[in-house]
C-alpha cells in the first residue's frame, strides 16, 4: 500500500518512520511548504520517491493509494475533500475538521465512494487506554461517577486554535471512548490573558446521563507537565497518570458505601472504603505504529477503523459546543 503524507512538521517524521515500519505499506510521497524542512525529511528518509511543495502532486498521483494530513486544522477539510475525491483512503491528524459540518461532510463522501477514513486519536491507542477501556467493560468499576483529567504545561501557544482545540482532543477523545455514550450538554469557562485573545487556559464540563460528570481543564500557563486522568465508579476508582515511566494505571479498590439507618429513615451514612491498590501490566510499544496498522489494515480489510469519522465528528461536537459556551460566559449548550 501507498501512503503519501501532506505535512511534515513535528509530527511527520513520527507518521514516516511508523509507516515505513508496516510491512504491508510504503512512504512514497511527502509534501510540505517549507523546502528546508523536505531537505531534512530527505536525509532522514532517502527512500521516499517524491518530495514536493505541492499537496497537489500527492491527491492526484496514481502512485498514492492513502493519504495521512498532518497539518492545520483550518486545512483539513479542503485536502480531506480533494484526497476522497480523486479516490485516497484517509488519515487525519487531530482535531478532525474546524466545525462539525465539515465532519459530516468529510463521513458522507467516504461512505459514498467506499473509502476508510480515520482520525489519528493517538492516545485511543496507547496500552493504558486500552488496559482502562477493559476495566470498565468487564463491570469491575461498577457504576460510573465521573472522568476528570488535567492536561498543563508551559506553551507551546498556538496561533491559530485556543487550548481547547489544541490540547483538549486528546481528552475529550479518551472520555468519549471510555464512557462510550453521548454528553446531553456541555459548559465551559476559559481566559486569554494576552492580546491575542486566545483561550490559554479553559475548563470544559461534559454532562451526560445517570448522573455521569466528565471534566477536562486544559492549560498553556501552568509551571509543571501534567498528563493526568481520574475515573470514579462505585465499586472501584483509576487514577491514568501519563507522565509515569512505567505504573501509568493505577486501579483502587476504594470509595464509598452509602448506608440508610434503618431508625432513622431520612438519615443517611457514608462509610468509607479502603482497600488494595493494583498496577496492571500496560503495554508500552508505541501508540502511532497501532494507528498506521489500523489505518492499513483497516483498508486491507475493507472495514471501519477503532477511530472512524464518527469517532473523529462526536469530538469536534464537544469542542464546537465548548468554545460557544465560553464565548457565552459559560453557558451550558445543549448537545442533540
Amino acid at each position: 500500500m501507498k501512503i503519501g503524507i501532506i505535512g511534515c512538521g513535528y509530527w511527520g517524521p513520527n507518521l514516516v518512520r511508523n509507516f515505513n515500519a508496516q510491512e504491508k505499506a510504503d512512504v512514497v510521497a511527502i509534501s510540505d511548504l517549507h523546502q528546508e524542512r523536505l531537505n531534512f525529511i530527505s536525509r532522514q528518509f532517502p527512500a521516499v520517491k517524491l518530495l514536493t511543495t505541492d499537496a497537489n502532486e500527492l491527491l492526484t498521483s496514481a502512485e498514492v493509494d492513502a493519504i495521512v494530513i498532518a497539518t492545520p486544522v483550518s486545512t483539513h477539510f479542503s485536502l480531506g475533500m480533494e484526497a476522497l475525491n480523486n479516490g485516497k483512503h484517509l488519515l487525519l491528524e487531530k482535531p478532525f475538521t474546524a466545525t462539525g459540518e465539515q465532519a459530516e461532510r468529510l463521513i458522507e463522501l467516504a461512505e459514498r465512494k467506499n473509502l476508510r477514513l480515520m482520525v489519528d486519536h493517538t492516545f485511543i491507542y496507547t496500552g493504558a487506554v486500552q488496559t482502562i477501556k477493559e476495566f470498565i467493560d468487564s463491570g469491575q468499576l461498577g457504576q460510573l461517577y465521573y472522568f476528570d483529567s488535567v492536561r498543563v504545561n508551559l506553551g507551546l501557544f498556538q496561533h491559530d486554535v485556543n487550548v481547547i482545540w489544541d490540547l483538549a482532543p486528546h481528552d475529550v477523545s479518551i472520555m468519549d471512548y471510555l464512557l462510550n455514550r453521548k454528553p446531553e450538554a456541555i459548559s465551559a469557562t476559559g481566559m486569554a490573558h494576552f492580546e491575542n485573545n486566545i483561550e490559554n487556559i479553559a475548563y470544559i464540563s461534559t454532562y451526560y446521563d445517570n448522573n455521569i460528570l466528565g471534566h477536562i481543564h486544559v492549560n498553556w500557563l501552568a509551571p509543571v507537565k501534567v498528563r493526568k486522568t481520574l475515573i470514579s465508579g462505585s465499586k472501584k476508582m483509576i487514577i491514568y497518570d501519563d507522565m509515569e515511566p512505567s505504573e501509568k494505571v493505577k486501579i483502587y479498590d476504594r470509595g464509598v458505601n452509602v448506608l440508610h439507618d434503618k431508625e432513622q429513615i431520612y438519615d443517611i451514612l457514608i462509610q468509607y472504603r479502603t482497600g488494595d491498590m493494583l498496577a496492571p501490566h500496560v503495554d508500552l510499544s508505541e501508540a502511532l505504529k497501532k494507528v498506521s496498522r489500523e489505518f492499513v489494515d483497516s483498508i486491507d480489510e475493507n472495514r471501519s477503523p477503532l477511530t472512524d469519522g464518527k469517532a473523529g465528528w462526536q469530538v469536534v461536537r464537544i469542542l464546537e459546543a465548548a468554545n460557544k459556551s465560553i464565548r457565552n460566559n459559560g453557558r451550558i449548550v445543549e448537545i442533540h
